[in-house]
């Protein structure tokens, strides 16, 4: 028998369960082999790593199976493929497979996520619904008391369900409601313009409004919200990945209250329409801690908000992590384990820069040195170093708090951003007096970076003396994986792609767009990298002031790969397609 979503050739198939009917499968429960001797027998575990697996779950009181993911000694995929032989349930794949809206409203969105189960349709044999694990919370007892009629219980990896529940309950299909309570005059609007954050109702449809786009946004890894003005309107997108994308459009008339509820809440002037304000709000979201930057600015249809969203709950990255290349990263570990001198992390805005220099920063952390920042903002708080936030109001600038961290015996300091001659030169007299400086600048390669040094006003022999290196970087959004594949470019790029490497590849990959995805076809991004290191010979042009191209081909004699022929690695690797090279990398 074959479980099918409904009639027609391009419905999936699941593969049946080995009983007659699902919902009345046998388990471990019943008298079935127990998990971690299946894992043996399928050679998936030793026994080594099952008593380890053993001991993580007696200390966490969860499921073993969980247990082993959580120590990465054990891939998901293959505990949900022993789990569905173990409990006599179909495996199904939720990449291709969308919920339909009937089964999803069959049950609702707080049971699906506490118990990691999504409805995928109506069958002949009840509701077909997709769990991680059928034993877990006594999970089949709980969905068959939530859900009216017979159940038919089918396995999928958690990580899969929960991506589909996030996808397939989506926080923004209440907005629509509360768009009509506005509408009907439910909304007491003057007083969501005027009063203090704490006389405001919480349950206005305007507060209701903004909460769920930003539920949504973290739930999509926005990394920030557009709410633009376009006179018949209101647009709201999300940048995803660096790309941005429609999600909703609100009523003209409601613009000017929402963007009141976003300045109350990030303690900025709502009655000030026409200047640019900067605020800020922490908040919770989907049970994530967020520090929220908001910026507005008038527009010639209202007021136009930008929202960037920091998520306080993920975890540093390290430097291993970042995409560099074996040996640009070698050479970029030496950099950093010089005593003194500057590193420089150069790029346009979004291309992550500030992630390559905490990630630095994070490998060179350690007791026996003091470690100090100046941030504007401060995006991630490490609790054994000693951050500064830009404060201009009260006098906190970059070339004032660098000054005041140079007198507190700093080891290694990282300048947020060099943005004028006088930061610049306080960060070079601190690289030159024994000091170890990290900071970012905006460019669009390694070696335009160091005639930003000489454009604004710093003198080459200085540069020469006091910069030890110049990475580069973009970054470019991978090939969703779960989707991936093959495909043919276009003559353009197949032209593009034989001209810079000067060879024919014989196969291109790329993503078909899948749930996972959202069906864009590409998931996460990773780093574009070229390193510049400044070797004698690159010092002696810096000092006589040469052009843009020789400092750069000197570059490229001392070992630097330029970032075009680096991202085109990624393309001979199926990381990343044509399209997305030039569109993401400047390449020149």
């Amino acid at each position: 028998m074959k479980l099918r979503r409904g009639p027609g050739p391009d419905a999936p198939d699941v593969d049946a369960p080995r009983t007659p009917h699902a919902a009345a499968a046998p388990s471990s429960a019943a008298g079935g082999p127990r998990l971690g001797e299946l894992l043996l027998e399928r050679n998936l575990l030793d026994d080594g790593q099952l008593a380890q697996g053993l001991l993580e779950q007696a200390a966490s009181g969860g499921r073993l199976g969980t247990a082993l993911v959580k120590l990465g000694l054990l891939d998901e995929r293959d505990l949900a493929r022993v789990l569905a032989e173990q409990q006599g349930l179909p495996l199904v794949d939720l990449r291709n497979d969308v919920p339909e809206p009937e089964a999803l409203a069959a049950l609702s969105e707080s049971v699906a996520r506490s118990l990691h189960a999504v409805p995928i349709r109506r069958t002949e044999d009840g509701l077909l619904i997709a769990v991680a694990d059928s034993e877990e919370g006594d999970a089949r007892h709980v969905l068959q008391q939530a859900v009216e009629g017979p159940i038919v219980l089918v396995i999928a990896p958690r990580s899969d369900i929960e991506r589909t529940v996030n996808q397939s309950y989506r926080a923004l299909a209440g907005v629509a409601d509360q768009i009509r309570h506005f509408e009907a005059g439910i909304s007491e609007r003057a007083p969501v313009e005027s009063a203090l954050p704490g006389q405001i109702d919480d349950s206005a449809p305007v507060v209701r409004v903004f909460d769920l786009l930003l539920l949504q946004a973290v739930r999509d890894r926005a990394s920030d919200i557009h709410i633009e003005p376009l006179g018949e309107a209101i647009r709201v997108r999300y940048r995803i990945d660096g790309a941005l994308h429609e999600v909703s459009r609100l009523p003209a008339s409601m613009g000017p209250a929402l963007v009141s509820r976003i300045k109350i809440m990030a303690g900025m002037n709502i009655v000030e329409r026409r200047r640019s304000q900067d605020g800020q709000i922490e908040t919770v979201a989907d049970g994530r801690p967020l520090d929220v930057r908001v910026s507005t600015t008038s527009t010639v249809h209202g007021e136009k908000c930008v929202l960037r969203l920091l998520d306080k709950s993920q975890s540093l990255k390290h430097l291993s992590d970042l995409g560099m290349p074996a040996d640009t990263y070698e050479r970029f570990r030496e950099l950093a384990r010089n005593p003194y001198g500057m590193v420089v992390v150069a790029g346009p805005t979004g291309s992550g820069k500030t992630t390559t220099l905490y990630a630095t920063l994070n490998e060179m952390n350690s007791p026996e040195r003091n470690l100090m920042t100046i941030e504007d903002p401060v995006e991630y708080v490490f609790p054994t170093i000693n951050q500064i936030q830009i404060h201009e109001q009260a006098g906190v600038t970059f070339a004032n708090g660098l000054r005041a961290i140079l007198r507190q015996d700093p080891d290694v300091i990282l300048v947020g951003e060099m943005r004028d001659v006088e930061t610049s030169g306080i960060a070079v007299q601190a690289a030159l007096t024994g000091h170890f400086v990290l900071s970012s600048l905006h460019s669009t390669d390694a070696s335009a970076a160091v005639h930003r040094f000489l454009d604004m006003g710093i003198e080459g022999f200085l540069i020469a003396s006091s910069l030890l290196g110049v990475v580069a970087q973009r970054l470019v959004r991978r090939t969703c994986r779960h989707c991936k594949v093959p495909y043919q470019p276009t003559a353009d790029e197949l032209a593009f792609f034989e001209r810079a490497t000067g060879r024919v590849k014989e196969s291109f990959f790329h993503g078909a767009g899948c749930n996972f995805c959202s069906h864009t076809g590409f998931e996460d991004r990773i780093g574009v990298f070229e390193l510049l290191a400044v070797t004698e010979e690159m010092r002696e042009l810096i000092v006589a002031n040469a052009t843009h191209a020789t400092v750069r081909e000197q570059a490229i004699r001392d070992g630097m790969r330029p970032m075009r022929e680096e991202a085109l690695r990624l393309v001979d690797a199926d990381v990343t397609t044509i399209a997305e090279i030039l569109r993401g990398v400047y390449l020149i």
